[in-house]
């Protein structure tokens, strides 16, 4: 994955990208009302700050084997003695006063919250009739996990969401804390049910970085019919200045992706520089943002739907094969 192209064009993209603004559009609405009843949602915020004894950590997480296996990585320790030991110190720090607090200041009891869970639901139930919708559990965790999901629960870890202003945040690059706010709590929950293998069918025995992008691309169209006004920029999460740039320029992009003979590579070094966790794709440019074989894929498929609207979204999400979405997309946008 070198690129071939002239440095003194790549710092004149680099220069232009991010410029303007984009107007979002709406994704198809379906004919359906929110349902708050489909939200089987329980709030655990309360019960950690009020964690007084040893006793109360074991009979906390008697109750909540996911919480505390996956959560808060019971397995990690080297026996249940040290496991109530620590949590019971950590659970007693005034700290976790302080997070309660600030969650309920950005989050108050819940309703809003639950009120878009229902919306994205509701959506989820009408494309998926059969699918079984999860159970929702909210809480504080010390900057323990931000979302978690299995086949039947989902898990938001609210103070990882808490937004600029908060007392406390998680410990990351900037590029990726700005996704950590409330706008981005539902959005991140859809797209991890989208990446799901019980929706996203995919080819086992495909590894390129093509099958990825379209495994990523088809989690994102998926999040967007069950969010359909939720900004790209939300989904993705990038700026409104990197969305303009990925679409002013992505004739380059995909010019980039052919010229490095990337899309059929199965080198995980390769893929990680156009599908990994970075601030800059620099391989297209200074200003290029990271992930950016993410919002390709999400293109291709966009396009494939485009071209084959008699396809329904669990049929496309049902399509194992990344070449055959690909093919069929007949995406080749134009490079100058």
């Amino acid at each position: 994955m070198k690129w071939k192209y002239p440095l003194i064009l790549l710092a004149f993209t680099a220069s232009l990208w991010g410029c303007g603004s984009t107007k979002e559009e709406c994704a198809t609405i379906p004919p359906v009302k929110a349902s708050p009843e489909l939200v089987r949602m329980e709030s655990l915020e309360t019960r950690i700050p009020a964690v007084h004894s040893r006793t109360d950590v074991v009979k906390l997480f008697t109750h909540q084997p996911i919480l505390r296996d996956y959560i808060f990585s019971r397995p990690a320790y080297p026996n249940d003695s040290a496991f109530v030991d620590t949590l019971f110190h950590r659970f007693s720090n005034p700290h976790f006063d302080t997070l309660l607090m600030e969650t309920q200041r950005v989050f108050g009891d819940g309703s809003a919250l639950k009120d878009e869970l229902a919306t994205a639901f509701s959506n989820l139930h009408y494309y998926f009739p059969d699918y079984q919708l999860p159970r929702v559990q909210t809480a504080i965790t010390g900057m323990e996990s931000d979302v978690f999901i299995t086949d039947s629960l989902v898990v938001i870890g609210l103070d990882y969401y808490l937004g600029e202003g908060a007392r406390y945040r998680p410990v990351m690059y900037d590029y990726i804390l700005r996704r950590y706010q409330r706008n981005f709590v539902v959005p991140s929950v859809m797209l991890l049910i989208g990446i799901s293998g019980q929706l996203n069918k995919v080819d086992e025995q495909d590894h390129t970085a093509l099958a990825d992008m379209i495994t990523y691309g088809k989690a994102y169209y998926f999040a967007k019919q069950m969010l359909p006004c939720t900004p790209d920029s939300v989904l993705l999460g990038y700026t409104s200045r990197e969305m303009e740039g990925c679409k002013k320029f992505e004739g380059l992009i995909w010019y980039r992706l052919i010229e490095d003979q990337v899309l059929y590579s199965n080198v995980h070094a390769i893929k990680q520089k156009f599908l990994g966790e970075r601030p800059k794709t620099l391989e297209v440019g200074n200003e290029c943002p990271g992930r950016i074989g993410m919002w390709v894929g999400w293109q291709i498929v966009s396009h494939y739907m485009k071209e084959h609207p008699e396809v329904s979204l669990s049929e496309l999400m049902q399509t194992a094969s990344a070449q055959k979405i690909f093919k069929e997309s007949r995406y080749k946008p134009k490079y100058d």
